[in-house]
């Protein structure tokens, strides 16, 4: 079976892009970006977060992309019709919904291993939060794991958070690059 390159984006959503209830400072503009480099890959899947109304999860953090809502919507620019899997996470009560490996609607890493998935490059939103959680969960299902930090956006709670993030998940085995460096 052929081997294939998934790209997986991570939670592009109103709610964490400028303007939204819970926004990741040019969170907005990665979507260009990654817009730009779908074409490059055999398969694409996108992530959101999908928190019903009531969620213990907002007891960390303000109300956001609540099922239903526009906050949960993916940003308007990125471009779904290239997205071949949806993945929503977070969606029962107790699940705070940080990885797109656990409590998802779609067993992740059965379906990139049906799918003959060899490599897995991962942007999104955000990095220190979400993208950190799904790294590191990718690189425990052994899944060879690259961040694509030109593709990537930090909440940085504390100064550094983003950076630190990505220390980490270069220091458990994740390649680190930009998307320019794709076809080297």
């Amino acid at each position: 079976m052929h081997k294939k390159r998934c790209l997986l984006i991570v939670d592009i959503q109103n709610d964490f892009c400028p303007g939204g209830l819970l926004a990741v400072a040019r969170g907005d503009e990665i979507v260009p970006r990654i817009n730009r480099i779908m074409g490059r890959f055999d398969l694409v899947v996108a992530s959101r977060d999908m928190h019903p109304a009531g969620s213990s999860h907002f007891k960390k953090w303000p109300v956001h992309c609540v099922a239903g809502t526009p906050g949960a919507d993916f940003h308007p620019g990125l471009d779904i019709n290239k997205v071949h899997c949806f993945i929503e996470k977070g969606t029962t009560l107790e699940d705070d919904g940080y990885s797109d490996f656990e409590s998802t609607n779609l067993d992740l890493a059965g379906y990139l291993g049906s799918q003959a998935v060899s490599e897995l490059f991962v942007c999104g939103l955000a990095t220190d939060y979400c993208v950190q959680a799904t790294v590191l969960d990718a690189l425990r299902h052994g899944f060879k794991t690259i961040v694509l930090a030109d593709c990537i956006r930090a909440v940085d709670v504390q100064p550094e958070d983003g950076a630190r993030a990505l220390q980490e998940m270069q220091q458990h085995g994740a390649i680190i690059i930009t998307s320019e460096q794709l076809d080297i």
